[in-house]
């Protein structure tokens, strides 16, 4: 018997549904559907993830999932084979493995008696990324796809390599990883839980060594990155992001590329838009249920009406380590993204931005330790993570101020920069900042850019710079959606390092500036609001007992005797109680950076994690470490696991890794 329309449905929970691949590997899915699902079968939404759905993905899980089963969906929030409940072992991120598998989860639950033959997808960050992947891979089945900070280039754009520098993200979550991949199953839901664990520890692989023996966009980075193989996307793709987040440029980009995407960009850092700050949040869940309905139950929801892209346009502020609101209003693009609007070009123009270019001679020679403002690659965790005032790290720069703007300025695209540069040394990066100045001084970060540039011609075949010729360069910032105030000023800012956002290059440098020019997109100053979505809603919350609150540190201190300076990181993120099926989790990381201003060989980066999880009389615990310093010639990387049952050590390992530096 068919539901009513706009009738909610009673739904059952299953918490480890259980989906048998073609191999025999048993993959444990949560999975909420409608009592009512055999008699009017329901599309599919699947989230695809490693973050373990029994107590990693469980607050979003339940803010999000039953509040579309209640409208008609089944969601199968699925942990990816040697995760979590599931069985098998994990190779890498976004290998060839785990795609086939998505592609047998569709096949499979499209031909379930429950299902209506239709599958979406939906994810965010890793679950983001294989939306797209497993899109361009076009399982029939697969119909939609929402894809939340995500990327389309691996390279370019994920957490390893910017403008071809080296992130030391790639170590920060590599470490996460190494933490996450090495927890242990729920022992009340697999009786071989400990067999299944002593496997995962024994074959789990280090993965900052994996990504850091490819450092240009190789055969390895091109797989999965579909900016490659655009046509490829059968499926209807919503893109969504966030402008404090670090995937700012996938959404313009797949609105641009892909035939009947739409894209949304707000304020928001690494989180879902239902729930994320800084605030507006959005009515995420509703604006995604009319993107189910067209596509997966052929709905006339107006979708196809929708802008192209909207995106909030926020108001210049003063810089700060974290925002609870961003002021500001919604713009709209009907058709196409940015790349339609106008643009200005300011010159670098002795220590000035100006309209007419003229002799420059200026000189690039940071201290090492340039990059302390720079905030969190991507964040996340809610602490203190969005880049601070700028003014110490502009002091060791070299800056271009404009004039105060006669009228406000929205900045609506990815600002270019060209320069014209001559390098002492072969090796060399540079970080190019696009600053806000208020009256008083104060700098905000508006958007940035990286680039490697022995990378500057192609990032699949580096060359060094050619130490004494002028080169001219050109790397686009990341696309931001901001207004500077009238009254207040432009500032471009260069350095040759960014620590420690970026690893150093292996010696100081010193680059002379002989011209330079920035082209920014510009938009029509907008008054209020030109789309207006619904207010955020959510399921019921996740009960839990909360046993240790989280507490977030960021510290950065100097060691007047020896002179290093060191960005000091610790994330407690608490301990709960599951207040349904009562298991106790926690976790802790740490991380250590640190490098004397004067010398970049001296760089040291150290994650410390310790997860832990009990089960009744069971206390399982990890221990993750790893540590990455360098020579000129040569990356040394050590990581050691340890698991403890009951506070017994019953396994431990260790990694010992060095990889040639290639153009870095």
């Amino acid at each position: 018997m068919k539901t009513a329309p706009n009738a909610l449905r009673e739904i059952t929970e299953n918490p480890d549904f259980g989906i048998t691949l073609s191999d025999g590997c048993r993959l444990s899915a949560r999975v909420w559907m409608p009592k009512d699902a055999g008699d009017d079968p329901v599309p599919v939404i699947l989230e695809y993830l490693p973050y373990r759905k029994r107590d990693g993905t469980c607050a979003r899980d339940a803010l999000t999932h039953p509040w579309f089963a209640e409208r008609g969906y089944a969601c199968l929030r699925v942990d990816m084979r040697g995760n979590g409940d599931s069985h098998g072992l994990m190779e890498d991120e976004y290998a060839p493995q785990e795609q086939a598998d998505a592609v047998e989860i569709i096949n499979w639950v499209a031909a379930q008696p429950w299902c209506n033959g239709r599958v979406g997808m939906m994810g965010i960050s890793w679950g983001g990324f294989n939306g797209l992947q497993v899109a361009a891979l076009a399982p029939p089945p697969l119909k939609a796809v929402i894809t939340l900070c995500s990327t389309v280039d691996r390279f370019a754009d994920d957490i390893h390599y910017k403008g071809g520098c080296l992130l030391n993200e790639n170590l920060g979550w590599g470490a996460t990883m190494w933490s996450y991949s090495s927890r242990a199953p729920d022992p009340a839901l697999r009786s071989d839980w400990r067999e299944m664990w002593l496997d995962r520890l024994e074959a789990e692989p280090f993965l900052p060594a994996v990504w850091l023996r490819h450092q240009s966009r190789d055969a390895y980075w091109r797989h999965g990155s579909v900016i490659d193989n655009y046509p490829a996307i059968k499926a209807k793709v919503l893109a969504v992001g966030g402008w404090g987040d670090a995937y700012k440029n996938a959404v313009p980009q797949l609105v641009e590329a892909l035939p009947g995407a739409k894209g949304i960009v707000g304020p928001w850092v690494h989180k879902y838009p239902h729930f994320a700050v800084p605030e507006p949040r959005i009515g995420f869940l509703q604006e995604a249920l009319r993107w189910w309905d067209r596509w997966l139950k052929d709905k006339d929801t107006g979708v196809e009406d929708d802008p192209d892209y909207r995106a909030y346009l926020m108001d210049g502020v003063r810089p700060a380590r974290a925002y609870a609101t961003r002021p500001g209003r919604w713009i709209a693009e009907a058709t196409g993204a940015t790349s339609h609007l106008p643009s200005k070009t300011l010159h670098l123009n002795g220590a000035t931005l100006a309209d007419t270019a003229a002799p420059l001679e200026r000189t690039i020679a940071s201290h090492a330790h340039c990059g302390a403002e720079a905030g969190e690659y991507c964040a996340i965790w809610l602490g203190p993570e969005t880049p601070g005032d700028q003014r110490g790290d502009d002091a060791l720069s070299t800056c271009f101020d404009s004039t105060p703007l006669t009228q406000d300025m929205d900045i609506v695209g990815a600002p270019q920069v060209t320069l014209t540069l001559t390098s002492d040394h072969p090796q060399a990066q540079i970080a190019v900042r696009l600053n806000h100045i208020h009256p008083d001084g104060a700098a905000t970060r508006i958007t940035y850019g990286v680039l490697n540039l022995s990378h500057r011609n192609s990032a699949s075949d580096p060359k060094p710079m050619p130490a004494g010729t002028a080169q001219q360069v050109t790397l686009a910032l990341d696309h931001i959606a901001y207004r500077i105030p009238k009254g207040h000023s432009l500032r471009l800012s260069i350095s040759d390092a960014y620590w420690p956002l970026l690893w150093p290059s292996p010696a100081a440098t010193s680059l002379r500036l002989t011209a330079g020019q920035i082209t920014l997109p510009q938009r029509p100053t907008s008054g209020g609001d030109e789309h207006l979505f619904e207010p955020p809603t959510a399921a019921e919350p996740w009960q839990v007992e909360t046993l240790r609150a989280d507490s977030h540190v960021r510290r950065q201190e100097t060691d007047t005797v020896t002179g290093i300076v060191s960005l000091i990181i610790e994330d407690d993120f608490g301990a709960t109680r599951d207040s349904d099926h009562g298991l106790i989790t926690s976790s802790v990381a740490r991380e250590h950076w640190s490098i004397h201003p004067d010398d970049p060989l001296s760089a040291t980066g150290r994650c410390h994690w310790t997860d832990c999880l009990t089960r009744d009389d069971i206390n399982l615990r990890t221990e993750t470490h790893c540590e990455m310093t360098c020579d000129a010639g040569k990356f040394y990387l050590t990581a050691r696991v340890e698991a403890f049952e009951n506070d017994t050590c019953i396994y431990s390992r260790d990694v010992s890794e060095s990889i040639d530096r290639e153009h870095l």
